[in-house]
């Protein structure tokens, strides 16, 4: 069993920045996969970011350019860096980890964005 929890969500103007993290319980270097998605009010969970084992990322074309996704595999963390940000950005966002055929999330954390 493997418990996510992400920290560093908030209230900021657009234009501004802020790091989210994803801490996990057990070795994030095991996961195969570490994403963040997020879900506004009324739309479906979208994906923003991946990174794999070997440091591989990609992300959605809303947010590129904007977003680094990063992994501390020896403080089992993985970080959004969200920069740039617009009120479009307003979410929670969500990290899930990808453990072989097993997936976990985390609770979320509130992104919201003032124009």
């Amino acid at each position: 069993q493997v418990h996510l929890v992400e920290s560093g969500g908030g209230l900021v103007q657009a234009g501004g920045s802020l790091r989210l993290s994803c801490a996990a319980s057990g070795s994030i270097s095991s996961a195969n996969i570490i994403a963040w998605y997020r879900q506004a009010p009324g739309k479906q969970r979208e994906l923003v970011a991946t990174i794999t084992t070997g440091g591989t990322t990609n992300y959605v074309d809303s947010v590129k350019g904007r977003f680094t996704i990063s992994r501390d595999n020896a403080k089992n963390t993985v970080s959004l860096q969200m920069n740039n940000l617009k009120p479009e950005d307003t979410a929670v966002y969500y990290c899930k980890g990808n453990y072989g055929l097993r997936v976990y999330w985390g609770q979320g954390t509130q992104v919201t964005v003032s124009s």
